[in-house]
């Protein structure tokens, strides 16, 4: 989203009364509203603390009645429909929703939905996307199935749309967990827990007295608090890379995500690493599973004084790591 597609929408500023809107990124230009009188929904952590940290009243659920709203799509299909029905039942018949997304998040298909489901109009397309106003009709509009409710993809977990791996178990997770030790480490950290499938894997050996299971998207973490009843599972909404625990643990698992939006990023990866070194003790091991081609040797020599691939396929690989805080970085210090 632009500051030129907003303006179109909005030429004379903020649209009147409370105003919600959901999805808005930490570097999206939102000049036209009015601070005071918007509150927006974010459930990525990085992103909420940003908007949060320009003034703006952030939330990752919302309550309550506004006059408009507007909803910027996200990759996926599913979450975007969710989101369009979270906003339009906080909304009086005869409001304004409006949608604004890029082409290559399915705004021109969104469009043609809407279109066959209520009046839509003032359609503006602007910065390779569209942003366009849809009048709420009365009475129960959207299909049942746009809903955002959670769903079982394997025998006692459930995932909510959008989260990553929403339709089934990662095969990436799959292979981690079959590499994992017969016995677990008393004290563990799931970084980037996703709805918990790895977690619940590793709570299912013995070992664990205390699992961490820290998650930067809200839903997913509702999702693995669904899913996970262990009285050993403690659950946290925080970006992985900058988390920390008062005392260290021996185990770190982690199945790292490697894309911003839709740009590759490895970095990301990279300093999931740096984290788990941080967070071990430099007796504890790291278990990590990546796509193949991805270069995290040299993030994990850096940090880690033993490194080794201990499974994988041809496209992804199981990298157990020891000694944390003895790599190339301290022995470079002496």
């Amino acid at each position: 989203m632009t500051t030129t597609r907003l303006a179109l929408a909005f030429p004379d500023g903020h649209p009147g009364g409370r105003f919600l809107v959901i999805g808005a990124r930490g570097g999206d230009d939102l000049a036209p509203l009015d601070m005071e009188q918007t509150c927006l929904r974010q459930g990525n952590v990085h992103d909420h603390h940003v908007l949060a940290g320009r003034g703006f009243q952030v939330m990752p659920q919302v309550e309550g009645r506004f006059d408009g709203a507007m909803v910027v799509l996200p990759r996926a299909r599913a979450q975007g429909r969710a989101w369009i029905a979270e906003a339009a039942s906080r909304l009086a018949p005869g409001a304004s929703l409006w949608v604004s997304g890029q082409r290559t998040d399915g705004v021109e298909t969104m469009l043609k939905d809407l279109r066959r489901l209520a009046p839509v109009d003032e359609v503006h397309s602007k910065a390779h996307g569209k942003i366009f106003r849809v009048i709420l009709p009365e009475g129960d509009w959207l299909p049942a199935d746009w809903a955002g409710r959670s769903r079982e993809i394997a025998p006692g977990f459930v995932t909510r749309p959008g989260v990553f791996s929403a339709d089934g178990i990662d095969p990436g997770s799959a292979l981690l967990a079959a590499c994992l030790p017969d016995r677990m480490p008393t004290r563990v950290i799931d970084l980037g827990a996703g709805w918990g499938w790895l977690a619940a894997q590793a709570l299912a050996r013995p070992g664990i007295e205390v699992i961490h299971l820290v998650e930067a998207e809200h839903d997913a973490l509702e999702s693995a608090r669904d899913n996970i009843r262990d009285p050993r599972a403690r659950f946290h909404w925080a970006d992985a890379r900058d988390f920390s625990l008062a005392e260290p643990v021996n185990g770190v698992l982690m199945n790292p995500p490697f894309h911003d939006g839709r740009t590759a990023d490895p970095r990301i990866g990279t300093d999931f690493i740096a984290a788990a070194a941080r967070l071990l003790t430099g007796a504890g091991r790291l278990w990590l599973v990546a796509n193949r081609h991805l270069p995290y040797e040299p993030a994990l020599t850096q940090h880690f004084a033993q490194v080794q691939e201990i499974g994988g396929d041809n496209r992804f690989k199981v990298i157990e790591a020891t000694g944390a805080g003895r790599g190339a970085i301290r022995r470079g210090r002496h």
